[in-house]
């Protein structure tokens, strides 16, 4: 019987140990956060190199549809009204036809030629560390800085396949 008494004075946790606690999940927390902000920042990445495949394919069948590159994302996006035509091919799905996507703003310019497009990221270093540049060559080029890239600058993949030829 002398026991009960001070099994009932000690239920539940004591304010130390409860600090101690939460301190330790806020250290893990502390040291997940930058792994998951660089992972969340490389899916936005590929979602946008996506994006401008997409594009890619867009211009392509708009070209074989209509004689010409479209000259902007709203020609390749859904119509207005009506039915299908140049000034809506229905191509592209809304929220990319209006110029942006997950973390990333896009852009086309087009002339008789062919055409450029381009993407940012809307807040550099929070949703991207790199800018994109392509044309009607299909070769995606990017940029690690909040310029935005060129026909000038190295082709995804370009830096990994010339580490691999000096191995």
């Amino acid at each position: 019987m002398r026991n009960r008494p001070l099994r009932d004075a000690r239920r539940g946790f004591s304010l130390t140990e409860l600090l101690i606690v939460i301190a330790i999940i806020l250290i893990i927390v502390a040291a997940a956060l930058p792994r998951l902000t660089r992972a969340r920042m490389f899916a936005e990445e590929t979602a946008a190199i996506r994006a401008v495949s997409v594009i890619h394919t867009a211009q392509t069948q708009y070209y074989s549809q209509f004689g010409r590159y479209a000259v902007s994302l709203t020609e390749l996006g859904p119509p207005t009204s009506g039915s299908a035509g140049p000034a809506g091919a229905d191509l592209l799905d809304k929220e990319l036809s209006e110029g942006h996507k997950g973390g990333y703003m896009f852009a086309i310019q087009g002339n008789p030629q062919g055409y450029v497009v381009s993407g940012q990221p809307k807040q550099f270093g929070t949703n991207g560390s790199r800018t994109f540049y392509s044309d009607q060559t299909q070769l995606i080029r990017n940029r690690y800085s909040n310029e935005p890239a060129t026909a000038q600058d190295p082709e995804i993949g370009a830096s990994d396949k010339q580490d691999a030829s000096k191995k």
